[in-house]
């Protein structure tokens, strides 16, 4: 044991010394202090039966059987159960990236009808699978415009989410990419700050809608604009609300993303999620990501392979467009189902019950003293109220009595002190609404 010891030691010393290290301290130098573990004395090992039984009860406090009224781009709407019990069987789940197209035809063709499904709901020619979510697709997005115009320079509307903008930030920290967010006016873009610094060094103007804060715009104006300049329009859009709303195609919009997640993904602590992209043809070489296409082979036969793999970065390493590598496909299999299932008139009747019981709770909360539900622009099924007292105090007021109320928009916009965002699906019953109304009232007056 003592030599053991003895040879630990000196290969140590010979580890920091070929490392340049003067002691094992060193090694972890860029750690700061409050961040580095108190102890490595474990504690000693349990049964599997005391660890399953601490496990649950660690699990017992997160609050999951709140009534949710939080938003925020993710939502809270069903899932019909066709989607658990086909997404769940094994063809699917134990499939993954589909290189072989003879042993790989059921995954190919439910990504081939999903990439259909997205250019129908969209407007658009042209989308591919394999995007991790909303913010990661738009920062693709942003990316592929850079390629299209050779240029450095992108518009953000700030009422773009925080969490994407967040995203494309960090990812583009050590690139040459000059960004400018444009202010809104009355929760809707403003055209003319756009307008004013729109030129011929622009790549993108990157647009949402319905916007962070629930307000719908429609951006045909804008995309005319933008392309006078020879940049192209983003938009990442919630894709419920296209069952209702005006499409990116109609609009112009040359690429669309969005996240996935109303289209039967459950609310999961952070997923895994989905995000898809819809473009026009002339641009599907620049896109990143895996497309499928539908074929046939020498007996005339349909078949499925993989026509554009333009992420392939174990090939092109750092040529390659984009570094995506893990397989979406199980995720997107569930936004087809549920598709599938709802078909256009079901996806028209989902909508519309969003918007419908999102206006009834705005009705109710504008009967309440001190709250004031923002109107100036329409909204689909989420919305912003001004509150007469910290939201955060208000939010912690309303998980006592059951219900998980917004989202405060201090958080991210800090002169929005006292605004919160409530979000509406058709999940939410009108008994659920006017306990929702009459609880917040309490809150704030009780």
């Amino acid at each position: 044991m003592s030599d053991f010891i003895a040879n630990t030691e000196k290969d140590t010393k010979e580890m920091l010394e070929a490392i340049g290290a003067k002691t094992l301290e060193d090694l972890f130098s860029d750690i700061r202090e409050h961040q580095k573990p108190k102890s490595f004395e474990l504690v000693s090992g349990k049964s599997e039966f005391e660890v399953i039984d601490h496990i649950k009860k660690l699990a017992a406090k997160n609050a999951t059987n709140l009534v949710c009224f939080l938003g925020a781009g993710y939502y809270d709407h069903l899932i019909p159960s066709v989607v658990d019990h086909l997404s769940s069987r094994s063809e699917f789940t134990t499939a993954y990236t589909p290189y072989q197209p003879e042993c790989s035809q059921g995954t190919l063709q439910a990504i081939f009808e999903y990439q259909s499904s997205i250019c129908r709901l969209t407007g658009l020619e042209i989308a591919n699978a394999s995007l991790y979510d909303g913010g990661t697709a738009l920062y693709e997005a942003m990316m592929m415009a850079r390629r299209i115009t050779g240029r450095n320079r992108v518009l953000v509307d700030s009422a773009v989410s925080p969490i994407y903008r967040t995203i494309i930030y960090s990812y583009t920290k050590n690139l040459d990419i000059e960004f400018l967010e444009i202010p809104v006016v009355h929760g809707q873009t403003d055209r003319n700050s756009l307008r004013k610094n729109l030129n011929d060094q622009v790549a993108c103007v990157i647009l949402q809608n319905p916007n962070f804060f629930g307000a719908i715009d429609d951006h045909a104006d804008i995309v005319e604009d933008i392309h006078r300049v020879k940049a192209l329009a983003i938009e990442s859009v919630y894709p419920l609300s296209l069952g209702l709303l005006k499409t990116p195609g109609e609009m112009g919009i040359d690429i669309a993303t969005g996240e996935g997640q109303s289209l039967g993904l459950p609310l999961s602590f952070g997923g895994p999620y989905l995000g898809f992209m819809a473009t026009k043809r002339e641009f599907a070489r620049k896109m990143p990501g895996r497309i499928v296409g539908q074929t046939t082979d020498a007996a005339n036969r349909t078949g499925y392979v993989l026509t554009l793999q333009a992420r392939e970065q174990h090939i092109r390493r750092e040529k390659a467009t984009s570094n995506i590598c893990s397989n979406e496909a199980l995720c997107a299999l569930r936004a087809l189902i549920y598709l599938t299932a709802l078909g256009k008139n079901g996806l028209l009747e989902v909508a519309r019950l969003n918007y419908e019981k999102a206006e009834f709770a705005k009705s109710l909360l504008s009967k309440i003293k001190g709250v004031t539900v923002k109107q100036s622009s329409p909204t689909f099924n989420e919305f912003t109220v001004l509150l007469p007292k910290d939201p955060a105090h208000v939010i912690a007021r309303m998980i006592e009595k059951g219900f998980a109320a917004g989202f405060s928009l201090e958080r991210y916009y800090k002169d929005m002190k006292n605004y919160m965002l409530i979000a509406v699906t058709e999940k939410r019953t009108k008994e659920e609404i006017v306990r929702y109304a009459e609880s917040l009232e309490s809150a704030l007056w009780s």
